[in-house]
């Protein structure tokens, strides 16, 4: 399965996107500009490697040139959730995975790893 967003009920009137097919392919969340509140990472399938979700403030980001908004970490075996006061995207909003942190990190994870998004 691949990138699926869901409206969650309620005041906040946040979207859910999980990503089960997370690579170093990026995925576009969301075409227009967005908050984020929670960013969920599951990286138990890769036991022995750390893996960066990569935030981009862009609806077509080239993973390895473009900059990222954000990078956050998921230590090997593990399931790390991030919680904001809401990180602001204003032009778009998409991910991408890599086993290298920084801008030029390109290698996919070799295990699936699951992100589950909350935003507006």
């Amino acid at each position: 399965m691949a990138l699926q967003n869901i409206t969650l009920p309620g005041q906040l009137g946040a979207s859910f996107a999980e990503q089960t097919v997370t690579n170093a392919t990026a995925s576009v969340i969301t075409g227009s500009a967005s908050t984020v509140y929670t960013v969920e990472i599951d990286n138990s399938a890769n036991n022995s490697a750390v893996v960066y979700v990569k935030l981009y403030n862009d609806g077509a980001p080239t993973v390895g040139t473009t900059d990222p908004w954000c990078i956050l970490r998921a230590p090997a075996g593990a399931k790390t959730t991030y919680h904001t006061n809401g990180m602001t995207f204003g032009a778009a909003l998409a991910m991408a995975c890599t086993t290298e942190a920084g801008t030029a990190g390109t290698t996919s994870p070799s295990g699936a790893v699951v992100v589950r998004v909350v935003y507006t």
